[in-house]
């Protein structure tokens, strides 16, 4: 059996992240002492180092900040992925986060995808590890004729 690369290996401190994840929510830890949230998740706050951190549920909210189309990438499963889009988002609650942007693949013949920075997305979930999808916003009616 070929190894994955792509699924994370929980610890006793991260497997409340990742069951969370599992069930379809985003979490991140917010410091007591400065207020500020942060992510990747730690035992402290890289902020003022306090270790007065939870656990909060995130909006799932955020912009994008950059990205990368990647075209190429040997281990598995990525090579059945490609073309895929590697992103840093900024979240709502203000940390920023490495994540894989989803269903902004392109289109035909190895055209870059159509994203932009400061672009609206949502989280989504793929086998328990988050992604990212730009936020489809509906068509604004037709303005109306002169009356």
């Amino acid at each position: 059996m070929t190894a994955r690369f792509d699924l994370p290996e929980p610890d006793a401190f991260t497997r409340a992240y990742w069951d969370a994840a599992a069930e379809g929510r985003l979490l991140i830890r917010r410091c007591g002492a400065c207020g500020r949230a942060h992510h990747y998740p730690r035992e402290f706050c890289p902020h003022c180092w306090s270790e007065d951190v939870r656990w909060e549920t995130a909006s799932g909210h955020a912009t994008l900040y950059t990205w990368s189309v990647v075209h190429r990438n040997d281990l598995p499963p990525f090579p059945d992925r490609v073309p895929y889009v590697a992103a840093v988002v900024e979240l709502a609650e203000g940390p920023r986060m490495m994540t894989e942007i989803v269903g902004a693949e392109g289109h035909p013949l190895g055209e870059e995808p159509d994203l932009s920075g400061g672009a609206e997305l949502e989280v989504a979930f793929r086998e328990g590890v988050p992604v990212f999808r730009t936020v489809s916003r509906p068509e604004p009616p037709p303005l109306a004729g002169p009356r």
